[in-house]
């Protein structure tokens, strides 16, 4: 089987996720022991995650919960929170999750750019004050629910689900709320605070959309707004609000300077 065919196979199975077509090195495959879910799929940081099949319990407790009050009362603003605040988090409940693969970081504005230039996605909305966050190794925001999931598609992939999302989170480090920068930051610039399996960016940066329509409560009926789930939080949410369980919304038309996106594929495993 020739190197070319195998590199064609790839991409048919929509593993073609980096910027170059290049196969990695044999070693680049190789999981290490502090990141075992990690199989980079390029040289470059656009590598993806297979996150094996999960059970976990989905939302938080009525002690999680209080937790958080507690913590965002400390906050610079602490009326904003109220005995409300967090029971979208609620009812608690076992999730079921197959594996997939998840980007190790959001999309950058570099990545979002290529698939404007082929004509593919609509420009970002950085026009009228947000050119600052026009960097290359930036996570690209200004860009709508539609322009997300479109790129996403572009890529052979999609947004990931709130289940996902929050199975992806799942042993994150987000105790540290000072990373040295004032607002956006590169993609992939805290290492320390990659998940067990190797995710980077969950918490903080930039937020993130999901696939799912927004409910006040888990198991009801979605917003009648169309409002969609956004996850992470971002550089400018108290830490209350970047928590693997927190949850926030956005109309499907917004554009924010803090919100982004990542996209997973429902592939299977290279190997176990």
């Amino acid at each position: 089987m020739t190197r070319r065919f195998l590199q064609y196979f790839a991409c048919f199975l929509g593993l073609c996720l980096g910027e170059s077509t290049a196969l990695p090195r044999a070693d680049a495959a190789r999981p290490t022991t502090r990141h075992a879910g990690v199989v980079a799929l390029s040289p470059e940081r656009s590598s993806a995650v297979y996150l094996r099949p999960l059970t976990f319990e989905m939302g938080s407790s009525e002690t999680e919960i209080v937790s958080a009050l507690v913590s965002c009362k400390r906050e610079a603003l602490p009326d904003r929170c109220d005995e409300t605040t967090f029971e979208d988090e609620t009812p608690p409940h076992r999730e079921q999750v197959a594996g997939f693969w998840m980007a190790r970081t959001e999309v950058t504005v570099a990545q979002y750019a290529r698939c404007v230039a082929l004509g593919r996605c609509e420009p970002a909305g950085y026009e009228g004050g947000g050119v600052r966050f026009q960097q290359p190794s930036y996570p690209v925001t200004f860009v709508t629910f539609a322009n997300a999931r479109r790129y996403c598609a572009f890529r052979g992939g999609r947004l990931p689900s709130e289940a996902e999302f929050e199975r992806a989170t799942r042993g994150a480090d987000t105790s540290d709320d000072s990373d040295g920068f004032a607002e956006l930051a590169p993609v992939g610039s805290f290492p320390d605070g990659a998940t067990p399996e190797g995710v980077l960016d969950l918490a903080g940066n930039a937020a993130e959309w999901t696939s799912d329509a927004f409910s006040p409560t888990y198991g009801a009926e979605p917003s009648r707004n169309g409002e969609r789930s956004v996850r992470g939080g971002s550089y400018a949410s108290a830490a209350a609000f970047v928590r693997g369980a927190a949850r926030s919304s956005r109309l499907p038309e917004t554009r924010e300077p803090t919100l982004g996106f990542r996209c997973v594929w429902s592939v299977k495993p290279l190997r176990e």
